[in-house]
């Protein structure tokens, strides 16, 4: 894939024009990794960001005991370590290869040169830092765990719940028990002989029980593939949760070795 094509599925970049794409990516320089090495640490000194041009990369913060808490997995055409473009700040996670990978390495250095000669290519670039800086504030201050079966349950329609409910129906025991009753009421009124509805061997009846079942099939898969829909909105909140949780608790207890640290220090210097 060429550079500029890996900078347009960049969502930082956009917005910029073609012609600045194309600029922008001639400054791009390559770099390659191997199958488990570190591209950088946590705490870091940070100087650019990369775009995976090839492999696959793990974005994780450090743990105890060396237990990685994994961020997220990045394919080719995504990017990450943006925002060392701006602050300057250390690197506030760990990329690491996990397969053979090749990046493309923007320094802040080269987009501050290319922003002086292209001032209206700042603008998209700021817009979709902001965008992304308000998606992770309104992460961080809302609540991570909510009731995602009871929000999609808001959004279905007449036709969905009614589905569900047939569904919910034949799976039990008052389906099968109403079936062997109406089927018993059916024969013995129909096989008296003489001029009656439906006579023996009961064609009209089977009819019926051939379209039920016909109509059976569709509303139980209907209901099926919306039961999948709510389980995996369901672990995706749970993921969700859990990583606030273990950043948290990491957050809690690197603070907690810093506040005993200073203590002891505190005390040697009595």
């Amino acid at each position: 894939m060429e550079r500029a094509e890996l900078l347009r599925k960049a969502s930082l970049f956009e917005g910029l024009a073609e012609a600045d794409l194309k600029d922008l990516a001639s400054e791009l320089s390559e770099s390659r990794y191997r199958a488990g090495e570190m591209i950088f640490h946590y705490g870091d000194e940070a100087t650019a960001m990369f775009i995976v041009a090839a492999g696959q990369v793990n974005i994780h913060l450090p743990g105890e005991q060396s237990r990685r808490i994994s961020l997220k997995d990045l394919a080719p055409g995504e990017y990450f370590g943006e925002l060392s473009l701006f602050d300057r700040q250390p690197r506030s996670a760990s990329a690491l290869a996990t397969t053979d990978v090749v990046l493309l390495e923007l320094t802040a250095e080269t987009l501050s040169a290319y922003l002086a000669q292209h001032p209206g290519a700042a603008m998209p670039i700021l817009r979709t830092m902001t965008q992304r800086l308000r998606e992770t504030n309104t992460l961080l201050s809302t609540r991570a765990a909510k009731d995602v079966v009871q929000e999609l349950n808001k959004s279905l329609t007449w036709t969905d719940k009614l589905a569900d409910r047939i569904a919910e129906l034949n799976g039990s025991w008052a389906f099968i028990v109403g079936l062997i009753v109406v089927t018993a009421a059916w024969a013995v009124t129909n096989a008296r002989g003489g001029d009656t509805f439906d006579p023996y061997p009961f064609v009209f009846y089977n009819l019926v029980l051939a379209v039920l079942v016909a109509l059976q099939g569709p509303l139980i898969v209907m209901s099926q593939n919306r039961q999948t829909l709510k389980d995996r909105a369901q672990s995706q909140t749970d993921f969700q949760v859990n990583l606030k949780n273990e950043v948290n608790i990491e957050t809690i207890l690197r603070e907690l070795a810093e506040f005993r640290a200073e203590v002891n220090e505190r005390l040697n210097e009595r």
